[in-house]
């Protein structure tokens, strides 16, 4: 989207490879702020042509002590404050904040992860309403520790541990505001009203930006980018990511879009049947249905581990795909000009990001994930152990369809973000039907989550 067409201040992300960076691009959108993320290793240029009131440095896995350790550009703290840019430091962006102003970062006595109580220690309207000695529950993931803080740098918060929990720039008008923890993840309770006071008490960011501005925008460039005669092809899991970009690619160039659903013998009950109804009655999408589930158990026959699974499932996919694609082309006599990738934060995260995305520092979680809360691989990651062996995969998928159906008639199921079955190579003894049985053990998952980067049994 363009940032110069957006009705609302730049809130800009600099991206220095955490696992959270997307998803406090998308809080700020909550708010009805424009927010864009890019690399934070992006020279000066790049960042000063978007014009942005404010500067987010993310967290990140390295440490300042690194010698490879990515940083901001030469001259950004001094264009920063010379335009009266608003900077806000999180975790790593703190540590490199007061390690390139002079200060000093060090390896923690004590590594600080995960729930914590901090402290205010100064009234300065950054926690809203809280007054010294009050505490506020936070998440926090980091190593390293402010053991000396730049000249004009104050501390208003700490941990339980003693240890700076947050900071801000007296000298410079609170042109500076860095945590030591992160305000955007849901385990952070009053994390979103701390980004809330950030952005509209002491930035003073203007609102204005809608998410249906998107569509209309994202519409225009499809049109712009494909032309009259390109065609486009698209892999659909059924999972929202895909399912989205391609419905907003079909509003704008329709059937010149060419969708393929695969069956890779890995799905949920019913699934197949239950997705492709949904593309073709509710979205009228154009939508080739491939059964290769007996390609995909034949690689998958013997292999137990759980990252060679998603490997195999991955290569399978290619070629499947590559097949559909010199298919398509047979039958329209050229080659389809455009791939259409759609992808959720969640996504961005678990796999290896996209060129342009942004994102090169990140830790590599998954190497294969293309849905959620439902994987990619599929059941093949729910059973463990080879899921050809007896009836692992039929079992999964009734347990799975029983615990679903459960929640359902509960009335809970649209309160708990994920549940699954997940079906263990092991047996147990048990009772059924007053007899002894021998059978295999099955588990049953359900958390809550708002994000899908953190969530909470």
């Amino acid at each position: 989207m363009d940032p110069k067409a957006v009705k609302s201040d730049l809130v800009l992300i600099l991206d220095f490879g955490s696992q959270y960076t997307h998803l406090i691009t998308r809080r700020i959108r909550a708010l009805s702020v424009f927010s864009l993320c890019i690399s934070g290793t992006s020279p000066l240029s790049s960042i000063t042509s978007l014009n942005p009131k404010v500067v987010i440095l993310s967290g990140g896995p390295h440490s300042v002590h690194s010698n490879d350790s990515p940083s901001f550009a030469d001259g950004f703290v001094d264009w920063a404050q010379s335009n009266g840019v608003f900077v806000l430091g999180i975790c790593y962006g703190l540590q490199l904040l007061v390690q390139r102003l002079g200060g000093e970062v060090r390896v923690g006595e004590k590594q600080e992860y995960g729930r914590m109580d901090i402290e205010v220690e100064k009234n300065c309207g950054i926690f809203g309403g809280k007054k010294v000695g009050d505490k506020q529950v936070v998440w926090m993931s980091h190593g390293d520790e402010a053991a000396r803080l730049p000249d004009g740098f104050e501390v208003v918060a700490r941990s339980q541990q003693g240890a700076v929990a947050a900071v801000e720039d007296g000298d410079r008008g609170k042109l500076m505001i860095s945590f030591f923890f992160f305000v955007k993840v849901t385990h952070s309770p009053e994390g979103m009203e701390t980004l809330r006071y950030f952005l509209f008490d002491v930035c003073g960011v203007n609102a204005g930006w809608k998410m249906e501005d998107v569509m209309d925008e994202e519409i225009e460039v499809i049109n712009n980018t494909v032309a009259p005669d390109d065609h486009v092809i698209c892999a659909l899991s059924g999972g929202v990511d895909s399912t989205v970009a391609a419905t907003l690619v079909h509003k704008a160039i329709g059937d010149r879009l060419h969708c393929v659903f695969v069956d890779n013998g890995l799905l949920r009950y019913k699934e197949r049947e239950r997705v492709m109804e949904t593309f073709e009655r509710d979205l009228h999408l154009p939508v080739t249905c491939v059964d290769a589930s007996e390609q995909f158990l034949s690689k998958l026959k013997g292999v137990v581990d759980p990252e060679m699974k998603r490997k195999i499932i991955g290569k399978e996919f290619i070629c499947i795909f590559d097949a559909f694609a010199h298919e398509l082309e047979q039958k329209l006599g050229k080659k389809p000009a455009f791939l259409v990738q759609g992808t959720l934060y969640p996504d961005v995260i678990e796999s290896c990001p996209p060129p342009g995305s942004g994102r090169t520092h990140s830790h590599t979680i998954k190497s294969h994930h293309n849905r959620h809360p439902f994987p990619g691989p599929g059941l093949a990651v729910r059973v463990l152990g080879d899921v050809t062996e007896g009836n692992a995969l039929d079992i999964v998928r009734q347990v799975d369809e029983i615990f679903i159906q459960s929640i359902k008639d509960a009335g809970i199921y649209d309160s708990i973000w994920q549940a699954f079955a997940v079906f263990l190579p092991v047996k147990s003894v048990g009772v059924q039907g007053d007899q002894r049985t021998h059978s295999y053990v099955v588990t049953l998952r359900a958390v809550t989550s708002q994000d899908g980067m953190t969530a909470d049994w």
